[in-house]
């Protein structure tokens, strides 16, 4: 293991984006994974105008297709909602929840974007990157690029592909259901990425450990208030 990367999180926009420039160079595409069985998912939620925040990470075990270990955590976020540089504000309470964990995961799956970003470090690079460990984004929605519907089978994708290059894949991963965007974090190549998590699907279009971390969020939040 290489050592941790560490920077300062009380940063202008304008640091923030030369800082991700910086660290974008530091992604690695690949190896193949394989025999992978804890998928950590990360999730949070806020409202988008509150300082407010609620994360959480579920342990999701791929070989007993079962929840292994949850931890949610409130916080406030000191970064502004600003599209693009959604890590800064994210990460600090995703790694505060990550912290509490007991268990170690072999890959990171997180509820964004990764490598299909503008500048080639979305969130899931940039935690990939902090914690040194494979990872995965897993995106809803498309923030860059372009590409043609899968088919409407389960398993079904197609490239994603910004300024001719293949920055992540489209993925169906219900039958008849919206594709998930998947890209590359670090520590990983796409086939494996796509392989994996379609692995962690349990009949939903979303994959488990991102599913139970949502969940789990939920909840803290309705506990919250």
């Amino acid at each position: 293991m290489q050592d941790r990367i560490r920077h300062p999180w009380n940063l202008t926009p304008k640091e923030a984006i030369a800082l991700q420039k910086e660290l974008a160079g530091r992604v690695r595409a690949g190896p193949a994974l394989e025999n992978c069985r804890y998928l950590a998912g990360f999730d949070l939620s806020y409202n988008k105008f509150s300082p407010v925040c609620f994360a959480a990470v579920a342990i999701w075990d791929v070989r007993e297709k079962k929840l292994h270990e949850v931890i949610g955590v409130k916080g406030e976020a000191t970064f502004p909602y600003i599209p693009g540089l959604l890590s800064f504000r994210e990460i600090p309470l995703l790694m505060e929840a990550f912290a509490k964990l007991k268990s170690k995961p072999d890959v990171l799956m997180i509820d964004g974007q990764g490598y299909a970003h503008p500048r080639r470090f979305g969130v899931a690079c940039h935690l990939g990157i902090l914690l040194d460990l494979p990872s995965i984004g897993c995106a809803k929605s498309r923030l860059i690029g372009t590409f043609e519907e899968p088919a409407d089978e389960a398993g079904s994708r197609s490239p994603l592909i910004d300024k001719e290059e293949v920055i992540g894949a489209v993925v169906r991963t219900k039958r008849r259901t919206n594709p998930l965007f998947i890209s590359i974090g670090h520590k990983i190549d796409l086939d494996s990425a796509v392989r994996i998590v379609l692995a962690a699907g349990a009949g939903y279009r979303v994959p488990e450990p991102t599913r139970q971390a949502h969940l789990a969020v939920n909840a803290l939040r309705l506990s919250a208030g």
